[in-house]
Formats: structure tokens, C-alpha cells, sequence
């Protein structure tokens, strides 16, 4: 679950506080969800660090990497100057902090080198990796690092916004008197005309993200680093909308974890806002019945983890779940 920036600040602040802070941390996120801001407060509060100054020349005991050779990569001279760097006594008590931004763009030697760091990292030192793409990433770097997912503003008004819509969907649905087929096959065509909406939103700030890098550095770069950013944010979008997609399926297990709870008159629920709707599904099936399409949903989420056709799977597990 993606944290707000605010959220994940008080987080890190209460496992400072009570000295239990990791050695690093992989902060994750869209282009626009405060990756940056997040470091350079975590830097400031650990370091003592102004956080407008650090990312800048004033900063002390902080030091910092991202992308600058022409192919857009972070190369393995510039791990090296930060094991150099890491090496040196901190000053004042302060505590050294790496943040090492677009850190899906380490260069594999690079990657290998900074796993070392990883794996023994120096005394009173903070590794901070950076990205929007944390998958692209080696497994042995991703299991050394505490991760902190964040969502944008934008993302969380976006998510709110397509959740409602499902809500809203599957109140439809529950008022209506009988289910036949036809009426799981044109739920399960909204649900996938809502998913479409999600990939044609995200991918409209993707292409956008990327033209801006172009218009930034394509005087500075080569074709090659062209291909690969085309590729990287093809892959982000799919990224980013599996997350979305995997936040609707949630919330078909919020609404039928509602509907049970009903029946067995618990009175808490994930979907208050829909809780008339929900309490009259568990008055018209039975517990069993219910615990099925629960199954059933289950079932729908191994199935599109596994990359099964997606329309396919959708179909038939509606089909099993939204009809008598």
C-alpha cells in the first residue's frame, strides 16, 4: 500500500526517535509523488541538514548521485566516489546519507558495486535509493532495502475517484431484482471500461514525463538513452497500472467482505457508504454462498497474477460471482 509523503515522514520520524531506523530504504513512486522531498526531509532530520540545501552545494556529510554521463546512467565511478565519501569521519555527530536518485538507472557494475555498500554499510550512515520504477531493480538490492511506496496527490484523488465509481457500479448492481448472466457480462464490461480509463490516464503522464526529458536532454544525450527511457516508461505505465488495477480488485474484496460480515451481523465495515446495499446481498444468499464468490475473487487475482488474458479472466469470474 502506497504511503502519502506526509504519512510516510511520520513513520520515519517515529523509527528515528525511537533509534530503530533501517540503514536504507527505497522510496518508490510516480514522477510527482515527493520522492525527492521525502529524502531531503528524512536527510535533514537524521543529518541536521537544512532541507532546501540538501540537495545542494551546502550540504555536509550528504552526498548525492543521479544520472550524468550521456547514455542517462549512473555509472560505477560515481559509486566509487561514494564509498570514498562514506569512508570519511562525520563531523558534529552528524550522520552521513546517500541518496541516490533514479536508482533504476545504476549501471549493472554500478548496481554490484553499491550491493557491497548494502551489505556493509558504514557506521552512522543512511542509504536512500530513489524511483519510479523499483522493479527494474536486482533482487539482491531490493531485499536490503526497507521499501516506502508513495502515491501522488494526483494518484490518490485518481484512486479515490475510479474506487467511488466501482462503489457506485456495484450498488447498481445489488438493487437490481435478479442476476443473469447478462447482467454479470455488462458489470464485467464496466469494469473493464473502467480499467481502460486508468491505462489511457496514466499513459496521457507517462508520454508527457517523457517528452519533458527530451525537450531537457536531447542535446546532451544519445540515441541510445532515447530507447531505453522509451522503454523505461513503457514499462512504468504497466507498472503503475497493475498497481491501480490490483486497488479496484481490493475493493471488490472490501465490498464482499461487507456483504459477509453482514450476514454474520458484524457490525464493522470497509464500505459504510454502501451499507445498505450490502447488508440486503446478505439477507439474499446464504454464508456459503457468499464465502464462493469470495473464492471466486480470489481465484481472479492468482489468475491476473499470473498474466492470465485479462478480459478473459474478468469475464469469468464476474460470471461466477454477479450472477444466481
Amino acid at each position: 500500500m502506497a504511503f502519502s509523503r506526509t504519512a510516510a515522514l511520520g513513520y520515519l520520524r517515529r523509527a528515528h526517535d525511537q533509534n530503530r531506523l533501517a540503514h536504507a530504504y527505497l522510496i518508490s513512486g510516480p514522477p510527482g509523488s515527493g520522492k525527492q522531498i521525502l529524502a531531503a526531509e528524512l536527510a535533514s532530520l537524521v543529518n541536521g541538514t537544512d532541507v532546501n540545501d540538501v540537495f545542494s552545494a551546502k550540504a555536509r556529510e550528504i552526498f548525492v548521485a543521479r544520472p550524468e554521463s550521456k547514455s542517462r546512467r549512473i555509472v560505477i565511478e560515481q559509486i566509487r566516489d561514494l564509498e570514498h565519501a562514506l569512508q570519511m569521519r562525520a563531523s558534529n555527530g552528524r550522520r552521513k546519507v546517500v541518496i541516490i536518485s533514479d536508482a533504476d538507472r545504476l549501471q549493472p557494475q554500478a548496481a554490484n558495486a553499491f550491493l557491497k555498500t548494502l551489505e556493509e554499510p558504514p557506521k552512522d550512515s543512511l542509504l536512500l535509493l530513489l524511483s519510479a520504477l523499483p522493479e527494474a531493480l536486482p533482487d539482491t538490492i531490493l531485499s536490503r532495502c526497507i521499501a516506502i511506496p508513495l502515491a501522488s496527490h494526483g494518484q490518490r484523488e485518481s484512486k479515490a475517484a475510479e474506487e467511488e465509481k466501482l462503489v457506485n457500479l456495484l450498488q447498481q448492481s445489488a438493487r437490481e431484482q435478479k442476476w443473469n448472466i447478462q447482467h454479470a457480462y455488462r458489470l464485467a464490461q464496466e469494469f473493464q471500461r473502467l480499467l481502460r480509463g486508468i491505462r489511457e490516464q496514466i499513459k496521457r503522464e507517462t508520454d508527457e514525463s517523457l517528452k519533458q526529458e527530451q525537450a531537457r536532454y536531447k542535446d546532451t544525450t544519445d540515441g541510445v538513452w532515447l530507447e531505453e527511457r522509451e522503454q523505461y516508461y513503457k514499462a512504468l505505465t504497466e507498472s503503475l497500472y497493475l498497481q491501480r488495477r490490483a486497488g479496484l480488485i481490493e475493493t471488490l474484496f472490501a465490498w464482499w467482505s461487507d456483504v459477509l460480515r453482514s450476514s454474520t451481523n458484524v457490525e464493522r465495515r470497509n464500505l459504510p457508504s454502501a451499507s445498505k446495499e450490502t447488508g440486503a446481498l446478505a439477507t439474499r444468499f446464504k454464508s456459503a454462498e457468499i464465502l464462493q464468490r469470495v473464492r471466486c475473487l480470489e481465484e481472479l487475482r492468482d489468475h491476473l497474477g499470473r498474466n492470465i488474458q485479462e478480459a478473459l479472466a474478468i469475464e469469468v469470474a464476474f460470471l461466477a460471482i454477479f450472477s444466481d
